[in-house]
């Protein structure tokens, strides 16, 4: 390690000397022989900046991108086209350097986006309040569904396995060290299984969560889970939705949903090779209180001028460590600002044209794909902009072979269902064309 560190063998002994140790190998004494490596690290010698630099640029072109590739692939992290004025304002300083606003009276400028942004998306979804973001989809789900078994008192959790799988193994880990039960709710053609769930909900449930359009681009019947779950005591509907998606469907609220979550990515964040991307989290507001993050207030200063504040911030750092609901430390504000120069840059309209091109093009691709026979319709509900269709044919083979044809193929759900080996889920959003659609029909029919 020695060309990588900085000390000299000099530094290293005077360091030794002082917590009174003979060899660095001491600090490791608690390391089993048996599991210890033994040996150097398997580095490289030393490189120039010119060397390191031509180095990683060569690693860099391995990459498959999207500005050379068309995308098919959804399951979570959409291709959406990003306005070019995103970039531009997230870039600026005052911006990109921005951190946790402990001091309201020099981040006016941070508060009032990230008050704008749960405005916003408070907007979308028909809630009464929105934090200041979370990590992602997946831990967006797990922290609702902690918060809903808080308020109702319950550890029973029940999710519908048409709810993305790794949302579902982000909730079970979570869950393990709270002690809560976790319940899985079967698929019956693609969607929730409503009389399984029936069965299962009780008064021990705190909360049951579903997911619409779900993994598989289907849209749920959110109103029957919403009657189903509340004839339990205090039962929360936690909806996990994509959020171009309410461009032109009901809002969650509408559909007797308690808390809705969401991977914010597809609004201007790019696909960043699985990140860091934006779980948001709106609630009614009984569930206020236990919220996770912090809540960006509006009020006037002591000159009756409009400025924003801290007004709730549930984090143990904050607040007596008992007392907290979350622990997030990491400031997704960056991504959080992309998110509002998103939705203000479209507006209502760009939003519904957003989800109307990304359906109307998916189904589009749909038909064209079962037009022949060779692939076949995985499920028949509607769908959103993405949709599962299977053939004879191996699935790694025809994402590998779409693939030397510079196209990143869809996303192989035998991997997370068995009974779907096989059949491969494609996205289709507003950028795709008719031209690559129709490539791709092409190439498909010739594998």
């Amino acid at each position: 390690m020695y060309p990588y560190i900085p000390h000299t063998p000099e530094d290293e002994r005077e360091m030794l000397d002082a917590i009174g140790l003979k060899s660095s190998s001491e600090l490791f004494s608690d390391i089993p022989e048996d599991v210890a490596l033994n040996r150097d690290l398997n580095l490289k010698p030393s490189m120039s900046e010119l060397e390191v630099k031509s180095y990683l640029n060569n690693l860099a072109a391995k990459n498959c991108s999207t500005s050379k590739m068309t995308c098919f692939l959804g399951a979570g992290a959409y291709d959406h086209y990003i306005p070019s004025i995103i970039d531009h304002i997230i870039s600026r300083s005052e911006f990109y350097t921005s951190y946790t606003p402990y001091q309201p009276e020099i981040s006016q400028g941070t508060l009032q986006y990230l008050f704008e942004y749960q405005t916003l998306i408070c907007n979308l979804t028909g809630m009464d309040v929105a934090n200041a973001s979370l990590y992602d989809g997946g831990t967006a789900i797990a922290e609702a569904a902690l918060m809903a078994a808080s308020v109702a008192r319950k550890d029973e959790i029940i999710i519908s396995k048409t709810v993305n799988p790794q949302a579902r193994r982000i909730l079970k880990t979570y869950a393990h060290n709270q002690g809560f039960t976790i319940k899985e709710v079967e698929m019956k053609d693609g969607i929730t299984d409503l009389e399984e769930l029936e069965s299962m909900v009780s008064d021990d449930t705190g909360a049951v969560i579903v997911q619409s359009p779900n993994f598989f681009g289907i849209i749920e019947d959110l109103e029957a889970t919403s009657q189903i779950t509340h004839k339990a005591k205090k039962a929360a509907v936690i909806a996990s939705v994509d959020p171009i998606s309410l461009g032109i469907l009901k809002k969650p609220a509408d559909l007797g949903v308690d808390i809705v979550v969401g991977e914010g990515q597809g609004m201007g964040i790019p696909l960043s090779f699985g990140g860091p991307y934006l779980g948001f989290i709106a609630v009614k507001k009984n569930y206020m209180r236990k919220l996770p993050g912090r809540i960006v207030g509006q009020t006037e200063d002591v000159d009756g001028k409009r400025s924003f504040v801290l007004t709730l911030t549930a984090r143990e750092q904050h607040i007596r460590r008992e007392k907290a609901t979350s622990n997030i430390c990491s400031n997704q504000g960056l991504n959080t600002l992309a998110a509002t120069v998103y939705m203000v840059t479209l507006g209502k309209e760009g939003l519904r044209e957003v989800a109307l091109q990304s359906t109307k093009k998916a189904h589009y691709a749909f038909e064209k794909l079962i037009e022949s026979g060779k692939y076949k319709p995985v499920f028949d509900k509607p769908f959103f902009k993405e949709f599962a269709i299977k053939s004879d044919i191996d699935a790694d083979k025809i994402i590998a072979d779409l693939r030397k044809e510079d196209i990143i193929g869809g996303y192989h759900l035998g991997i997370d269902y068995p009974q779907l080996n096989n059949s491969i889920l494609y996205a289709v959003t507003e950028k795709r064309t008719k031209e690559e659609i129709d490539k791709l029909s092409s190439v498909l029919e010739g594998i």
